[in-house]
């Protein structure tokens, strides 16, 4: 059966690098510079693309090419903190704080709808709003808890959609209703992620490829970057390096970061009216499984992307493209004929408290932990490690110097006990729809 699910000429690969592959840069280490960002994913180039605009001088570092990891490997869905809003804010923080947290992470929407805007990036960005599918009717009912608060973090409209409804978002009837949120978008992540990087250039920034940081030295002044490719030194260093961190010149970050592997394929051309019939308005859908979908129409209308956690251990795409075709089928059994030209996969970086982190350790800065919803969390998470780097912030931000938590004896590498949560995750799924 599995061999059957792959269309001749299958690749590994993203399908987004079929018109936005990275491109390779033959750039020289400079021996100095004011700002050194380590990662060139969309929170360094963030960064960078803020801190000119401010007149420092910033050099982006990538261990691959810059944008090769999560930046032109994820779903290209643009949200404005939906999962913080369903996570227990008030819980952990009290009212006030929990408030001031959400809609911090809710101001990741407009501002990369400005950014994009303003730099006139080519990265077929929509505003598609986005369905949230409810798995069983308690989720529904969760949901509708959160409704109100979402609606608050974003600003805009959040509706509660019933079973009867499902079919004006998604054609299947595996949902027992959902939420439907308007502050959501989509984009193609590989061109947002190479126009980032194209807009940061434009304006000065040196971004190098294929350089990997082995360690930061702070030196009297600044840091000491040792690299595989020679040393340099800069007055300040942000790492960047998010779900890609484990093994990097960072351990204390590494030690609060959980890097998770997230798996996606694309179907063959399935035609823009059939697409249309499955999607009647294009939105973007995720749904509330522990061990959850999210999916989409590709921007030119012709393919389903279909992502999910398709293995909690290390896997090749191959591996696991047949677990993410059976869960496809099983929310839309209709595609039993459609093959996978591609299958990729990319890490994202969970924390310990759920919440992405901004702040300073031993005087490097760092932003990382955007839950595997990163588009514009961690594009707004790059610009305001930009503005704290600068002295240039004119108000507080609520990420900012948080609690960042890690665990007893946690090194970096969950890859010992994902695989135990994951199958807990999966149980409960089972048992939870089985009780529904």
């Amino acid at each position: 059966m599995s061999d059957r699910i792959f269309a001749p000429g299958f690749q590994a690969r993203p399908y987004w690098w079929e018109a936005a592959e990275p491109p390779q840069r033959d750039n020289a280490l400079p021996e100095r510079c004011r700002v050194a960002i380590v990662g060139g994913g969309y929170t360094g180039l963030s960064a960078a693309l803020t801190l000119r605009r401010l007149g420092h001088e910033v050099t982006v570092l990538d261990a691959e090419r810059i944008g090769w990891g999560a930046s032109s490997r994820n779903g290209g869905m643009v949200s404005g903190g939906l999962k913080v809003a369903r996570g227990p804010l008030t819980k952990n923080f009290g009212e006030e704080r929990a408030t001031e947290i959400a809609r911090a992470c809710g101001a990741s929407f407009p501002f990369i709808e400005e950014l994009i805007a303003r730099e006139q990036l080519d990265c077929d960005y929509v505003r598609s709003g986005r369905f949230v599918g409810a798995y069983t009717p308690k989720h529904l009912a969760t949901l509708a808890g959160n409704r109100a608060r979402i609606e608050e973090i974003s600003g805009d409209s959040a509706t509660m959609i019933d079973k009867a409804g499902v079919r004006g978002f998604v054609a299947t009837d595996h949902y027992y209703g959902g939420l439907h949120a308007a502050g959501a978008g989509s984009l193609h992540p590989g061109k947002y992620a190479r126009s980032l990087a194209a807009a940061a250039e434009r304006l000065g920034a040196h971004l190098v490829d294929q350089v990997r940081v082995t360690a930061t030295v702070k030196e009297a002044g600044g840091f000491r970057l040792v690299t595989t490719r020679g040393e340099m030194r800069a007055d300040a260093v942000l790492m960047a390096t998010n779900g890609y961190s484990r093994g990097g010149p960072m351990p204390w970050l590494t030690k609060r970061l959980m890097p998770i592997g997230s798996y996606i394929i694309a179907t063959e051309e399935l035609g823009e009216e059939r697409i249309n019939r499955i999607f009647p308005h294009r939105h973007m859908i995720s749904d509330t499984k522990r061990v959850l979908n999210y999916y989409r129409p590709s921007p030119d209308g012709k393919r389903i992307l279909w992502g999910g956690r398709a293995s909690f251990g290390p896997s090749t795409p191959e591996e696991a493209a047949p677990t993410l075709h059976a869960m496809m089928l099983e929310v839309l059994p209709e595609l039993k004929d459609v093959r996978i030209t591609h299958a990729w996969t990319g890490n994202v970086a969970f924390t310990f408290d759920y919440l992405p982190h901004l702040g300073v350790e031993d005087g490097v800065h760092y932003a990382a932990g955007c839950q595997g919803s990163g588009v514009a969390m961690a594009s707004w998470m790059g610009h305001n490690a930009a503005l704290k780097i600068a002295g240039a912030a004119n108000a507080g931000f609520a990420l900012d110097s948080l609690h960042f938590p890690t665990r007893a004896f946690y090194d970096g590498n969950p890859d010992w006990f994902l695989p135990i949560v994951g199958g807990w995750y999966r149980l409960r799924d089972r048992v939870d729809r089985v009780l529904a």
